[in-house]
């Protein structure tokens, strides 16, 4: 028996229940809610990631929820799943032990997780809209209420996005249409409903207020700021750097004077430089500017340049200022008022390349030794798109392994005897089977040596392999690509090569790469 009979006051048999009624989603039960969040607080990151988005599924599909419980049980949820998300996001930057099929993995679960937060709140938002809007229809306190949570609920779905589209930038995926638009969307609709500049704790323990406003302009300035040639780590110094200046910036529905950029909220389309201007001036056109953000970057470039990194950046670890210095030189050069100008001229081609990468292949390469290509090992086929003096623009296949910011690559041109050593500057990923590649191209006569401690003599046995750039670094100056590690700052270093010996001071390490060092050294040579 689940209940027992009585007759109401019309003389009618009813049934009472003796029991609860069953809720209609499991986390909408207070106890078991509370339990839930307890076990995954204590749950390893990825496991609990993987356990709220499974949550947020099925919140999803729930039907009957009340829009006001199931933004309190995503809000909880969110809150749990912003600290063990971080976790997975240090992993997946900083990590070198990782795997390829790891960082799929992990890339995919976060981006996911933040595309589901997104949906559940922008759903819920949709939800209380009408209330929100119909006085008529609600008390005076549930007004005040809805009032309190809409800037909340509106600031952390506009985060959710940005950090969704994030993850794109760390994979140098390209940003849709659709994407840019619902950020736009989105973005209007908290300025249609008033709550746009209203300041917000997004999370329980930061010391700093957030805004939709704010979390729009992040990703468009982030945007703006070219990560397409930073390193995934790079681009999170970026990001944070961008964080701390944010507000020197200024948006505003209006041409000013000091405005850089573009964006129409309206169109699927990331920001522009006002290099070009909008077609014709609409109420959806927004402008921004780095306002005061420029000067106070530059200030930092003082400090940082002299070896201070200034404890007030929240950069999420401790770097050194070698590090910090070439990532502000680069927002700096993005973020000045006039644009960046090319080195060089570029002119269109379509004209096929093969490539190899890597400093093992490109030693051998430049060595002469090129015999075991096509037998034991192919090189890939790019087409370049265009040419300048300093390098090269190639579509890629999106599968080559290990392609990325920074790989160093020996390139032949098709129809040409000689081969090119480049390094990859920019790297984009234009569909899910191409990639956009910019490649600087370091040395066009390179030529490999076996590198010995001086005094030693010239035995073969032990040395160290280096690719000498023909273009010398200046006069007397010799620049050597080493593998990584292997640059001593207090070692003199010897070769030979075609009957002269040259003997090398170094100078300074120059670059360095995954797999592989740049160095400056003096030279003098010995017939």
């Amino acid at each position: 028996m689940v209940g027992h009979t009585c007759q109401n006051n019309k003389g009618k048999t009813v049934i009472l229940d003796l029991f609860t009624p069953r809720p209609i989603h499991q986390l909408c039960d207070a106890a078991e809610l509370k339990r839930t969040l307890g076990a995954l607080l204590a749950g390893e990151a990825f496991k609990a990631v993987e356990e709220i988005y499974g949550w947020f599924e099925s919140l999803h599909r729930a039907e009957g929820v009340r829009p006001m419980q199931l933004f309190d049980i995503v809000r909880q949820l969110d809150e749990v799943g912003y600290h063990k998300i971080r976790r997975l996001t240090r992993d997946y930057l900083h990590s070198a032990r990782l795997s390829k099929g790891e960082e799929r993995r992990l890339w995919s679960m976060c981006f996911n997780y933040w595309g589901e937060l997104t949906s559940l709140y922008a759903y819920c938002a949709e939800q209380l809209r009408p209330a929100l809007q119909d006085k008529a229809d609600k008390s005076e306190q549930a007004g005040e209420s809805l009032k309190s949570i809409m800037p909340l609920l509106l600031s952390r779905q506009m985060a959710a996005r940005t950090n969704q589209l994030r993850w794109m930038v760390y994979s140098y995926s390209v940003i849709g249409e659709d994407l840019w638009r619902g950020l736009g969307h989105a973005f209007s609709r908290a300025v249609a409903d008033g709550f746009a500049n209203e300041p917000v704790l997004l999370y329980p323990g930061m010391n700093q207020t957030t805004s939709v406003t704010r979390e729009y302009l992040h990703l468009l300035v982030l945007s703006a700021s070219s990560a397409d040639s930073l390193m995934p780590f790079e681009i999170d110094l970026a990001d944070r750097l961008i964080g701390h200046l944010l507000p020197h910036f200024v948006l505003s529905e209006t041409f000013q004077k000091d405005s850089v950029y573009w964006v129409d909220i309206a169109e699927g389309k990331p920001p522009t430089r006002l290099a070009r201007e909008p077609a014709a001036l609409t109420p959806t056109l927004r402008f921004f500017s780095p306002g005061r953000a420029h000067q106070a970057l530059s200030q930092l470039i003082q400090r940082v340049g002299q070896g201070e990194v200034p404890e007030e950046l929240n950069l999420g670890g401790n770097y050194a200022a070698d590090i910090v210095l070439p990532v502000m030189q680069h927002l700096a050069l993005y973020w000045a008022p006039e644009p960046p100008l090319r080195q060089h001229p570029r002119h269109s081609v379509k004209a096929r390349i093969a490539a190899l990468q890597g400093f093992e292949d490109c030693f051998t390469l430049f060595s002469g030794e090129i015999a075991r290509f096509g037998k034991e090992q192919t090189a890939a086929v790019w087409v370049v798109e265009n040419v300048s003096l300093g390098g090269f623009l190639a579509s890629a296949d999106i599968a080559a392994e290990g392609l990325k910011i920074g790989t160093l690559l020996g390139l032949q041109p098709e129809g040409s005897e000689n081969w090119v050593l480049g390094i990859v500057r920019r790297y984009s990923k234009e569909t899910t089977t191409q990639a956009s590649v910019g490649i600087q191209a370091l040395s066009r006569q390179a030529w490999s040596v076996k590198l010995r401690p001086g005094g030693n003599g010239f035995s073969p046995h032990n040395a160290i392999p280096g690719i000498c750039l023909e273009e010398h670094a200046g006069e007397s100056e010799l620049r050597i690509v080493v593998p990584s590690g292997c640059f001593d700052a207090r070692e003199t270093i010897e070769f030979a090569h075609e009957s002269r010996h040259y003997m090398l001071t170094p100078i300074a390490l120059e670059e360095v790469g995954d797999d592989f060092e740049i160095a400056r050294y003096r030279f003098t040579v010995f017939s």
